[in-house]
């Protein structure tokens, strides 16, 4: 079992009091700001800003003993902090709002696993069981262990070797679970590191670490060519229930019955800073809003930093779940920004007609998605669809009904030659090979594909900041909450490319 240990003493009392730092005295009045346009807010965001900002939470993630932004700990509440001082900065030309939550989180973890005599490296899975176990039998499962007859007998009182790949890692580990296992090692999918991520919360199933692909694949050999192999394995984790807040932004102008969203979550993973996932996604977003607070908009935009989005999309389904309807109805698109410095990028746009993947999103979806493609195609840019899977914090917005898109540059994914062909980089690994790990820092950034996507961003701000001309109305009928399966199939403006979004889900 886990160890809980008593909640952090952070001082929620002293971050409220952030919302009401002083505003500059120096200011143009709102009503006198000139209304957005859409070449000079894109111009005006510079990576040089976007790397600031980046290197800012960088530093507040290795300020802190743990050295990460992970929900719960000093680094996020200190990057909570950051967001709220610097949108304060702007004057009173954003309502800033803190939403608090408090949910479970892993706060320190340790991973020792022996193979046969030999040290091997492996990872944690956030959510993962205590186990200590000593010379037990290693027994490989057959394919990616996704179904129950991928799991041999044998495996009654062994520690499973299981790929991964297709299914989440609770699935696996369960099903090995059933058939007596009494651990389960799980390898990467890519030569990538350790394979890692998150179980999605408290559970009850056997321990589980990772190991890289290679270490895997020698194993699977060996055991392949009839030769016994045995594990020993020390794995725990402090688990507590700590509190955290989103930061919620609306721009005091501009029509809050016809609102543009945009959120990107601020957490960051227990293994490191989290500068790509997804300081990048939230540094997008603040450059933004401080340019923006120079011009005048007609529709009203609110920006968000979810807290809690590698638990499992807690801080923004929390909003959601927590919305009166009507104020969900005013929400005329939310567009969602995880990931978008990915060392070994694509240029991805989520599939909002569901002409690539076959899940289209409410009506709106698929106008979000032709605006970004053809923001790139207009600049020589190449793009490709992004599953819309729900598996970010638009799921949320997915499941109530709201209009969603976005851009993201891939995570766990492996790139393909066809996407080489278009962006460059190397076909069979990451499209970040650093994802989750203490490596996603701001040197591994991209700045080619975080200019690119940042601007990309700003146009659709710009756009639906001055008009809804062209976006279909709110279909209220729509609002019933439902299944992503639910969603309707259309056509599709731009190419296919499936990708992995947030390996904390699937395995």
């Amino acid at each position: 079992m886990k160890t809980i240990i008593s909640p952090l003493g952070f001082a929620a009392a002293s971050l409220l009091a952030f919302t009401g730092s002083a505003k500059p005295t120096e200011r143009n009045a709102l009503s006198e700001l000139p209304l957005v346009q859409d070449k000079a807010l894109v111009d005006s965001i510079l990576i040089e800003d976007l790397l600031g900002c980046a290197q800012d939470l960088e530093d507040i993630a290795y300020a802190t003993p743990r050295r990460n932004r992970a929900h719960g700990t000093d680094g996020h509440l200190n990057s909570v902090k950051y967001f709220v001082e610097q949108l304060n900065s702007l004057g009173d030309y954003y309502d800033v709002q803190l939403q608090e939550f408090t949910t479970e989180v892993t706060i320190e973890s340790h991973a020792a696993l022996l193979i046969s005599g030999e040290t091997i490296e492996a990872a944690s899975f956030e959510f993962g069981n205590n186990g200590t176990w000593t010379d037990t039998p290693l027994v490989a499962v057959a394919n990616l262990g996704c179904n129950p007859e991928d799991h041999p007998d044998t495996l009654s009182g062994a520690v499973a070797l299981i790929a991964r790949g297709d299914c989440t890692f609770i699935q696996k580990i369960t099903l090995a679970g059933e058939k007596g296992a009494i651990a389960a090692i799980i390898y990467n999918n890519a030569d990538a590191g350790l394979a890692a991520g998150t179980l999605g919360g408290v559970n009850d199933e056997i321990p589980v670490g990772g190991i890289s692909r290679a270490d895997g694949l020698r194993l699977v050999s060996q055991l392949s060519n009839g030769t016994a192999v045995t594990s020993s394995g020390e794995f725990w984790q402090y688990v507590t229930n700590a509190t955290s807040h989103n930061v919620i932004a609306s721009s005091q102008q501009g029509d809050s019955a016809n609102v543009l969203f945009l959120g990107a979550h601020s957490d960051s993973v227990e293994a490191g800073p989290g500068i790509n996932d997804n300081g990048s996604g939230s540094c997008g977003l603040l450059t933004i809003a401080k340019q923006l607070a120079k011009w005048s908009t007609t529709n009203q935009v609110r920006f968000a930093w979810w807290t809690a989005e590698e638990e499992g999309l807690l801080g923004s389904a929390h909003y959601v779940d927590g919305a009166a309807a009507g104020e969900l109805d005013k929400v005329r698109l939310y567009l969602n920004f995880d990931m978008i410095a990915s060392p070994n990028y694509v240029l991805g746009v989520y599939d909002g007609d569901g002409s690539a993947f076959g899940l289209s999103g409410p009506r709106g979806s698929a106008e979000a998605e032709a605006l970004f493609a053809e923001w790139y195609a207009a600049r020589g840019l190449p793009c490709v669809a992004t599953e819309f899977s729900g598996r970010s914090d638009y799921g949320p917005f997915l499941g109530a009904g709201v209009p969603c898109g976005g851009v993201e540059t891939g995570a766990d994914g492996v790139k393909t030659e066809e996407e080489v062909a278009l962006f460059g980089g190397a076909a069979g690994t990451w499209y970040d090979p650093n994802y989750h790990s203490a490596r996603d820092n701001v040197t591994n950034l991209n700045l080619e594909a975080f200019a690119a996507s940042s601007r990309a961003i700003a146009h659709a701000v710009a756009t639906y900041g001055r008009s809804w001309e062209g976006f279909p109305a709110r279909n209220l009928t729509s609002l019933t909450r439902k299944s992503l399966g639910s969603f309707e199939k259309h056509g599709s403006l731009i190419g296919r490319s499936r990708r992995s979004k947030k390996g904390l889900l699937r395995a």
